[in-house]
């Protein structure tokens, strides 16, 4: 299999490893809810992933994370503890922008340890979602296949972000993200099917009255070779077919056409001369549809409806100042529709705005699920974004302010302004087709673009979705020099379950310990105590 080379690779590729473990502190004070085994962690989350391994590795049913496109305009950091002078000598560049020529050398340093530690926690039936643009996909895929094995591969999905052209593009307007799905065994994990949608249903009829349901006509022949498909037959009406159509094949044999003609499930047409068709019953078809690749922003959400979303829940001065980046919750839903039970464990280790926890609590709201979800964001606003965004959907909010719909957007230019009465009109036809919808529209001129909005006030309570989680942050790192010297005692669970995961791989029971003893459990091959008073 090819490999992908970067500069660095030799001092990351084993770095997951070195990464100190540091015990996860629960502030309750930041908690929220009724439900301690849903998480929101504050801290790096190389470090953070590290401190899950002793409780999750190989439990996380599914990871979806947005990590930095590296457009060259986020302006984030590579700042991970790599002992290496080449690496150190790169960071001075920080942060990383456009004019880094090694900006995709030190995304790729970013992504490698994170992702080690993400196939390590997820479950044998796990698989990972990644949002990303053209910048780095097709770096991210040489890395997975590197990582994940390319035999676990399951699709490149593309989601539909904007739901009309950029008008200031240079050359194409960029109008979809990519979501690559890699599985821990491919072989043995398949996407849930979904809905049936009501058109699809629309499609059956029941013209003969037939007692199994409604049914379509699907062809009973087809261009392959089929040495048993060239017989001939006659209609209920009496007309001879000496055979299929010109250049194809009966898909049954005669005794099977027979068989079938018996049991009513070949379609003559209404008056019994037709070409004969097959009856396809819906009551035999499968629960739902099969996924798709593409998916459109009217099934999934765009990046307009997630900036919605946060406005309604966070009284922001104005659409400009709403996280940059934040995806739907629908689009994170239909990843849960797909890729989870209703008992999944659901991770996001770049979590930004929340989004991946208030899709958890509204699909468990929508199907009667228990899934949890695991958060972690290392930046400042974890309390006061992440984590106070699922505190309002988990208790419901009120939302008195202004819900902007953007209804025109063109950039203005010497051709534009020559033409500035088509513009215009262009203008006052959006607002006669508006008319009505809106407490008012509003037109701005904004970085040499000449937008139209419709703006509505609204006083409402959103509903609760219910739930609850354990805010954490990291404690000191666990250093063997501090245990012996008495310099840094960390508490028996946190210590017994580094110890544990450290000694078999696996994580721990916490139903097992048995502290009085020290007593922490049981691999194939190994019991393991603890003998540890902290507290002596």
């Amino acid at each position: 299999m090819p490999e992908l080379h970067f500069k660095g690779k030799e001092f990351v590729y084993n770095h997951h490893l070195t990464v100190p473990f540091r015990p996860l502190l629960a502030q309750p004070d930041k908690s929220c809810g009724d439900d301690p085994e849903n998480l929101i962690v504050q801290g790096d989350n190389l470090h953070a992933l590290k401190s899950l391994l002793p409780r999750y590795a190989g439990k996380v049913d599914l990871v979806f994370i947005d990590p930095p496109y590296n457009t060259g305009n986020e302006g984030w950091a590579y700042n991970d503890n790599v002992n290496s002078p080449l690496l150190r000598d790169w960071l001075d560049g920080n942060p990383v922008n456009k004019e880094d020529m090694l900006r995709h050398d030190k995304w790729l340093c970013l992504m490698w340890p994170r992702l080690k530690l993400l196939h390590e926690l997820l479950s044998e039936r796990g698989s990972i979602w990644i949002t990303l643009d053209d910048n780095e996909v097709h770096h991210a895929r040489a890395m997975l296949d590197e990582i994940f094995g390319e035999q676990n591969f399951v699709a490149t999905c593309i989601w539909q972000k904007n739901y009309s052209p950029k008008n200031t593009a240079q050359h194409f307007s960029e109008d979809h993200d990519y979501l690559l799905v890699y599985a821990k065994n491919a072989s043995d994990w398949r996407p849930r099917l979904l809905p049936r949608t009501p058109e699809m249903e629309a499609r059956y009829g029941n013209p003969d009255h037939d007692p199994r349901g409604p049914w379509k006509a699907g062809d009973l022949s087809a261009r392959n070779y089929y040495s048993e498909g060239t017989y001939s037959v006659t209609t209920p009406s009496g007309r001879l077919l000496s055979g299929p159509p010109s250049g194809r094949y009966w898909v049954v044999s005669e005794s099977k056409f027979k068989a079938m003609d018996a049991d009513r499930r070949i379609w003559w047409g209404e008056d019994g001369g037709n070409i004969p068709a097959i009856k396809r019953f819906l009551s035999e078809v499968k629960d739902g549809r099969v996924p798709q690749t593409l998916w459109f922003y009217h099934d999934v959400g765009h990046t307009q409806d997630a900036k919605k979303e946060l406005l309604n829940i966070f009284d922001f001065a104005s659409s400009e100042d709403v996280f940059v980046t934040p995806k739907p919750t629908a689009l994170v839903q239909r990843v849960l529709e797909l890729a989870t039970d209703e008992d999944a464990i659901v991770l996001d280790s770049f979590a930004g705005s929340g989004t991946t926890a208030h899709a958890v609590l509204a699909q468990n709201a929508k199907d009667g699920g228990n899934r949890k979800f695991i958060l972690v964001e290392c930046e400042a606003y974890a309390d006061t974004l992440t984590a106070e965004r699922v505190r309002r959907v988990i208790a419901g909010y009120p939302f008195h302010g202004t819900r902007r719909e953007e209804l025109l957007r063109e950039k203005i230019t010497l051709s534009t302004l020559k033409k500035a009465h088509a513009l215009l009109d262009r203008v006052a036809l959006v607002e006669r087709q508006n008319e009505g919808r809106f407490t008012r529209i509003k037109s701005t001129v904004k970085d040499g673009e000449l937008i139209v909005s419709g703006e509505t006030d609204v006083a409402e309570q959103a509903e609760g979705l219910g739930g609850g989680f354990t805010y954490c942050t990291l404690g000191e790192k666990l250093e063997l020099d501090d245990l012996l010297t008495g310099a840094s005692l960390p508490a028996f669970a946190a210590f017994g379950g580094y110890l544990f995961h450290t000694a078999t791989g696996q994580p721990l029971d916490a139903g097992k310990v048995r502290a009085a003893d020290g007593y922490l459990g049981e691999s194939a091959q190994y019991h393991v105590w603890l003998l540890y008073r902290p507290d002596l």
